[in-house]
């Protein structure tokens, strides 16, 4: 059964790319207005355009991220048109970390990242509230203790 994230991810996501349009649009105008460059305007523009455009994607993308625990491995997906899917097996996980930023903290998510002695194996899901955060590196903890497997 797949797991989805919590909506709340999205808000956290709209509310950090606005804060970031506006610190664009105050440093475009800084700089064509009060020192007289212009040529500023347009990058400004060009980078706040393209982020409006990734915040009508967001909350499909949002969607489309999803993790799966199996027998021997979680699965994790994201992507829309690229989607990706990667099989974790629990025996070769070497860290479970829970991350929050400031505004995570304030809309209570986290991110929890799984590290395995591949560096191409290391998954993050983003957006788990922090009890689904904590109980899944529980869970992965508990788990990969019992398959333990060599290096």
């Amino acid at each position: 059964m797949w797991h989805q994230i919590s909506p709340r991810y999205v808000v956290s996501q709209i509310v950090q790319n606005l804060i970031f349009i506006a610190i664009v649009v105050i440093a475009a105008l800084v700089l064509a207005f009060v020192l007289g460059q212009l040529w500023a305007l347009i990058p400004g523009a060009v980078i706040v355009v393209i982020t409006l455009i990734t915040l009508i994607i967001l909350p499909r993308q949002a969607r489309a991220i999803g993790y799966m625990l199996r027998d021997d491995d979680i699965v994790f997906r994201k992507g829309i048109l690229w989607q990706r899917m990667i099989a974790v097996p629990y025996g070769r996980m070497q860290l479970v970390d829970i991350t929050q930023g400031p505004l995570d903290r304030a809309f209570g998510i986290s991110q929890l990242k799984m590290v395995t002695a591949a560096a191409t194996t290391g998954v993050q899901i983003p957006g788990l509230t922090q009890a689904a955060a904590e109980a899944l590196r529980d869970t992965l903890i508990e788990v990969a203790e019992t398959r333990r497997t060599g290096l």
